[in-house]
Order: structure tokens, then C-alpha cells, then sequence
């Protein structure tokens, strides 16, 4: 993989492919490049698709504190690898990294988001008071394993056996050593409540598309919905998909649509 030096220092590892106008994939909790390849590689025959691991994943360096800014920067940092400006495209919290970002003045022409998940439906599951502090202790004693776990209950709401099974799988050890950029995402979507920043969103210069699975629930779907409500410029798409995901073949044709609009 390639590197980029952010304004702090940090390097942070990208592949691209395609050439045109840059798009930037931004991943969610759990997600290094990998998990945007193949979208990167549907959308490279028109435009610079640049998958990447944000930082504390992967190949990507972890200067310390945490702070969204410094988020904000890396993205900043890619879109200038490869021109002025770039779209963006973010997948669940990812997203709502990206719609700070612009509302942050990084040099954005359109923002795509996945499903944000911030809470604004009755039947989002609840985050216990403390969730973030909780996420920093079991990350910071070394109970990595308990912090995946805990993110799966009570963040995604995901039942023990759902975990049980996780544990089982060969996957686990990949979501333990990301387990304490759980506490970068809860920061990204505000703290414990995730809220929708409604008057953040409504600062917004560019045009929002906010999508949705035909699979997820109500409350991933009403979150997706606020986002497109809540901005200047803002449409909603429902996807044929699965949870929490659209397959590749379907969301590429509606990302690339919306950016050369």
C-alpha cells in the first residue's frame, strides 16, 4: 500500500484505482481498506477510487490523542494526493465522519452516506449511559474481546449468541486488534446518544445522498432519512440489500450516477 503523511504526521495507508475525478471510501467500525476494495475497483473506470485505513487500522499510523479533527485531516491529506477536491463516501459511522468533514470545509463536492447510525427512532437500540467511557477502560486494560463484544450488544444490538458465534470465527482477531478505534467512531458520532447534529447538517454546501438497505431496520433506515431531511441539498434511496449493506453491483451504478450528476 501507498502512504500519506497527515498534517499531524501520521501516515496513512490507501490503494487507489481508476482515473477521473477522485471518490474517497471512508469505512466504518471494523473496517480497514479491504472492506472497499471491490467498490473501489466497480467505480474505477470513470473516477480515482481511493480506499484507505483510517487511522489506528491496518497499515495506518495512530498519533495520539484522538481527536475527529485529525480524522478530518487524513481525509484532507488523500483528496490533495490526487487533486483540489473529492467526493466522499462513508459507511455508517464512516459517514458521519464524512458529513463533518464537509461540514468542516474539507474541499468537498458530494457526500454519499451508508446508513449513519445515529439514533433518532424510538427503536434504535439504547446505548447505556457510559458506553464511550466504558469502550476506553476495557481498550485501554487490554480487554479487547470484551470491547468488541460489549460494541455488538449494546451499540449494534446484536444478541450473545451473535458474539459466541463471532468469537468462533477467524474474523475475531481482526475485530480485537481494531477494538480501540471503537472509541474514534463513538467519538465521530457524537458520544453515547449519537444524535443526529441537525444544526451541523444544515451548514452543509454540498449535496448529501443518504442511502439504505431494504434489509436493515427501521431505525438504520429513519437515521438515513434524518441525514437527507436535516440538509441544504439532501436525497434519500432506498437499496435492495442485505443488513446494513448493499452489495457492490447494486450501489455502484446509484455512487456513480450521483457523482457525475
Amino acid at each position: 500500500m501507498d502512504k500519506v503523511i497527515s498534517a499531524d504526521g501520521t501516515p496513512i495507508a490507501y490503494e487507489a484505482v481508476g482515473n477521473g475525478p477522485t471518490v474517497v471510501l471512508v469505512g466504518g467500525a471494523f473496517c480497514d481498506h479491504n472492506v472497499t476494495a471491490e467498490l473501489a475497483a466497480a467505480l474505477a473506470s470513470d473516477f480515482t477510487a481511493v480506499s484507505y485505513d483510517r487511522r489506528g487500522r491496518g497499515g495506518s499510523g495512530d498519533t495520539l490523542p484522538y481527536d475527529v479533527r485529525r480524522e478530518i485531516d487524513d481525509i484532507e491529506a488523500l483528496t490533495r494526493r490526487f487533486g483540489s477536491r473529492a467526493n466522499l463516501h462513508g459507511i455508517s459511522s464512516g459517514g458521519a465522519l464524512c458529513l463533518l468533514a464537509a461540514a468542516a470545509g474539507a474541499p468537498v463536492d458530494a457526500v454519499s452516506v451508508m446508513e449513519p447510525p445515529y439514533r433518532v427512532s424510538p427503536d434504535a437500540p439504547p446505548v447505556p449511559d457510559g458506553y464511550t467511557d466504558t469502550l476506553v477502560e476495557l481498550t485501554a486494560t487490554g480487554r479487547h474481546g470484551d470491547a468488541v463484544a460489549y460494541f455488538m450488544t449494546k451499540a449494534v444490538g446484536q444478541p450473545q449468541e451473535a458474539v459466541d458465534e463471532a468469537r468462533a470465527t477467524p474474523m475475531w482477531p481482526a475485530l480485537e486488534a481494531m477494538a480501540h478505534t471503537l472509541v474514534y467512531d463513538a467519538h465521530v458520532m457524537g458520544g453515547d446518544a449519537s444524535a443526529l447534529p441537525e444544526r451541523l447538517l444544515a451548514t452543509l454546501p454540498v449535496p448529501v445522498l443518504a442511502l439504505h438497505s431494504t434489509g436493515s431496520p427501521e431505525w438504520l433506515v429513519a437515521g438515513a432519512a434524518a441525514v437527507a431531511n436535516a440538509v441544504p441539498d439532501g436525497a434519500s434511496v432506498g437499496l435492495d440489500g442485505g443488513f446494513h449493506e448493499v452489495p457492490t453491483g447494486t450501489l455502484a451504478p446509484v455512487l456513480r450516477a450521483f457523482c457525475q450528476r
